[in-house]
């Protein structure tokens, strides 16, 4: 059956494009840069494919081998017919798309646009219209169809897969594999469902894979990709059966993340957001940079003092989990009047004689041997010394030692046992009587003593999820919600709070939880080689200016390690740590000569398109070779940060070929030592002469 144009808007540069059957029935939605339109007739052979994806328990799975693969296109989806298109201008640019299956449910098709974004949001909600309950087992945020349309066919060898892979200390490794290679080629008939589908199951949403997907035409040098916004189980799905591809996400499905939600007559249920784009380019780093930008809507509502990004000092590497009044005030004595804006006061503040920070958060009781004269005279002291006072919870979580380990009605379970991993267990956040308990332990700490700034950890999983809901999957994506649901308390309760987004570092980077706090851990790498490797990655899944990098300075360190350390921290937010009561006049000056060159960035960081150059990095614990990464800001300034690691042959010469739009004046080197650094015709050229070194660029 043709496939036909629906309706078509213009929404800056990108062109949604519905597309529909001759009967009107089915609609498909076609994301297009718009300075490359594509013809709705080509040499393909292909049908519409639903931009809304969604699967009720008992209805029947798409043909050919899907059941276990995919729940995409089965009997729920052929239902639905098109019942009309709305558009609203009320600030942003809303279409929505009616679709009913007749008398049974309806599904709205959301698509919002910002004026002058470089991307959209789109989400999907259903409505039961019956007299009956009906169950989801899959209903997915978006989904794309049409992908390479402008290559004849199926478009063989053009079309590539990118994804960032994720673990702990080493998160989001870029993937980029040949559609070939993921065996997502039609076959001689379009009969068998060819579908790669990936994601994480659990409430580290950042635990094997990030949110993210983007599909690549290398001959057209076009991209399409999204990253959903949600804190818990997800899925992604490239899906084929003919020559046209379609990309779609959101939840994890029944069989993906245990999940399943029943709806009552007149019940509704919308899912998270997916924030989408398409580019064209022939630079994964731009269009990742497109969706990343989404940060800029958060970060114009972070509260006053995050404007200009300031710098953070956090004790964990030099106290390691003992905080203490005396050696707080030590480190303060150290510190004080060298632009620290933030003085964080990490885990162990709560934990009692001889038992260790990581099994016994809970209680949050302030140790009497720690603080003898209580929390008040610390955070005295640190405001005392010209900085806002923070401190560390991991509120969703109780360790083996707490009191609140037992009280086992408030916790999560599983299978009617509470949910218990290792040493820690799970409050149930949808409980109120948790929401009370944390109300009074946490809201009341940060009003008691006067902190401005709060790190929120989490340091486990769930897993597929828990008791208390029609499936795990529901049970966790309600108590995720709620989680969200107290750091909104704590910010309208506690104004002018500055949040901190922390997973054992980098496990809960998403856009969801990323749009309520002003900045995250990047990782859980303090003083490894392998940090400038991990925040570069980084640029393409948040934005830099919410990705808080550490600086651990040892006594032992010479002027080019702690050169090394500090222009890591020029990849995102400043934060230092370490031996600081200890060190030399020579150590402090190169350190503050890195704060003055962060500071005069820190525009750049903020709005700004990153570039990175360099071989790939095959190993990150043992890294070779040589990562240059490039941020062009507004205003013709840009600065670059370039880091030889080990293993290679001294003297090397490196050469990096320069965008046309970005400045050449060199105006500031930060290293350890004098540098001779020349650009020419657009050309960076550096010869290192030592392994382990870093140069940073000013450029305007």
């Amino acid at each position: 059956m043709a496939i036909r144009i629906l309706t078509e808007y213009i929404l800056g540069d990108i062109i949604a494009r519905y597309v529909t059957d001759e009967r009107e029935e089915h609609v498909g939605l076609v994301l297009l840069p718009a300075d490359l339109p594509a013809p709705v007739c080509r040499d393909k052979n292909e049908t519409v494919d639903s931009l809304v994806q969604i699967k009720l328990a008992g209805d029947i799975y798409d043909e050919a081998y899907a059941m276990g693969s995919t729940m995409r296109n089965g009997e729920s989806v052929r239902r639905l017919k098109y019942r009309g298109q709305t558009v609203e201008h009320k600030g942003d640019m809303e279409i929505r798309t009616i679709l009913e299956a007749e008398g049974r449910y309806l599904v709205t098709h959301r698509l919002v646009w910002k004026e002058g974004m470089p991307y959209v949001r789109i989400s999907c909600k259903a409505e039961n219209l019956g007299k009956e309950f009906i169950n989801l087992e899959m209903f997915e945020s978006f989904s794309l169809s049409g992908l390479s349309p402008y290559l004849n066919g199926d478009g063989h060898g053009q079309m590539l897969l990118h994804r960032l892979r994720s673990v702990w200390s080493q998160e989001g490794r870029l993937e980029s594999i040949p559609i070939e290679d993921l065996q997502l080629e039609p076959a001689w008939d379009p009969h068998a469902v060819r579908c790669e589908r990936f994601g994480q199951a659990g409430s580290m949403p950042v635990n094997k894979f990030f949110p993210f997907a983007a599909v690549e035409d290398r001959q057209s040098g076009v991209f399409w990709g999204a990253q959903i916004a949600y804190p818990a189980s997800w899925q992604m799905e490239l899906y084929r059966k003919d020559d046209a591809l379609a990309l779609s996400g959101g939840l994890a499905d029944r069989d993906f993340g245990h999940w399943m939600k029943e709806l009552a007559p007149g019940e509704s249920f919308a899912t998270p957001e997916a924030i989408v784009s398409t580019a064209h380019t022939d630079s994964i780093d731009i269009f990742a940079g497109r969706l990343t930008q989404a940060a800029l809507e958060s970060l114009a509502h972070v509260p006053k003092a995050e404007r200009e990004l300031p710098i953070i000092f956090n004790e964990y590497c030099t106290t390691w989990g003992n905080p203490s009044h005396e050696n707080i005030c030590e480190i303060l004595e150290a510190i004080k009047g060298k632009g620290f804006q933030y003085f964080v006061i990490d885990c162990g503040w709560y934990k009692e004689d001889g038992v260790p920070w990581d099994i016994s958060m809970g209680d949050y009781e302030p140790s009497p041997t720690l603080f003898p004269q209580g929390l008040s005279k610390t955070t005295e002291k640190i405001r005392e010394a010209g900085m806002v006072p923070g401190i560390w919870f991991e509120i969703e979580t109780v360790g083996k030692a707490s009191r609140a380990y037992h009280l086992e009605s408030h916790l999560l379970h599983k299978d009617g046992k509470p949910l218990t991993s290792y040493f820690r267990r799970f409050w149930d956040m949808r409980d109120p009587w948790v929401e009370k308990y944390l109300t009074q332990k946490v809201i009341g700490a940060l009003q008691a003593y006067g902190f401005g700034y709060m790190k929120i950890d989490y340091n486990e999983t769930i897993g597929i999820g828990c008791d208390g809901a029609e499936s795990l999957g529901e049970g966790l994506r309600q108590n995720m919600e709620a989680s969200k649901a107290f750091f909104e308390k704590v910010k309208r309760e506690v104004l002018g709070i500055v949040l901190e987004n922390c997973a054992s570092g980098g496990h809960r980077l998403e856009p969801g939880l990323m749009s309520q706090m002003s900045m995250a851990s990047f990782s859980d790498a303090h003083e490894c080689e392998e940090i400038p490797i991990i925040a570069a990655n980084l640029h393409r899944a948040i934005h830099p200016a919410q990705s808080q990098i550490w600086a651990v300075i040892r006594q032992e360190d010479s002027l080019q390690r702690i050169a090394y350390s500090i222009a890591n921290t020029f990849l995102g937010r400043m934060c230092i740590s370490g031996d600081v009561v200890n060190l030399s006049q020579g150590q402090w000056d190169t350190i503050e000569r890195g704060m003055d060159f962060y500071r005069k960035i820190a525009p750049i960081i903020k709005r700004g398109q990153s570039y990175r150059f360099g071989p790939k990095i095959k190993s990150a614990r043992h890294p070779k070779g040589w990562q240059a990464l490039l941020r062009i800001g507004e205003n013709q300034i840009a600065y670059l940060v370039l880091h030889v690691f080990r293993g290679n042959c001294l003297p090397l010469q490196i050469e990096v070929t320069l965008p046309s739009d970005c400045p050449t004046k060199i105006l500031e080197v930060y290293s350890e030592c004098q540098e001779e650094i020349e650009i020419k015709d657009h050309r960076l050229y550096y010869q290192a002469g030592k392994s382990q070194k870093v140069v940073a660029i000013l450029l305007a």
